[in-house]
């Protein structure tokens, strides 16, 4: 009964009002969050060209946002964590699939190594979608 006292007169389907001038008090817009949000996902793709600065990227996207915006902070946390996994178990792999070489099993891990190591960057865009999108996901 007190939850329903403290929204009495509000309807349930109903947004804000728009701001004439922007968003009042520093705080973000909800299309600002999205797109940090999305691009906190997307650096993931800056591991093809580095190898590492994907995660360095969204970590720092947290630390620039972990005060301003609770969801781009969540986003950026959650594709450090995602990163650094996948790039473990990449580096795992590879090893695996180079240390096996020798014994001649190894190349026939090579197609599926190459298939893991693309893994990531359809999930990390699946993700950046959703969360442009406002959609909350969480990784597999």
């Amino acid at each position: 009964m007190d939850r329903e006292t403290a929204n009495y007169g509000v309807q349930r389907g109903h947004e804000s009002w728009p701001v004439p001038y922007g968003p009042i008090g520093g705080m973000m817009s909800a299309r600002e969050e999205r797109t940090w949000s999305a691009l906190a996902h997307l650096s993931t793709f800056l591991n093809a060209f580095t190898g590492f600065l994907g995660p360095v990227a969204a970590f720092i996207l947290w630390l620039a946002y972990r005060e301003k915006s609770p969801t781009v902070a969540h986003h950026a946390l959650r594709s450090v964590f995602y990163q650094v996994a996948w790039l473990v178990a990449i580096a795992v792999g590879w090893t695996i699939t180079t240390a096996l070489m020798a014994v001649l099993i190894g190349f026939l891990l090579v197609p599926v190594m190459i298939v893991v190591t693309l893994g990531p960057f359809v999930q990390a865009s699946y993700e950046a979608y959703m969360a442009y999108m406002g959609g909350g996901r969480r990784y597999v």
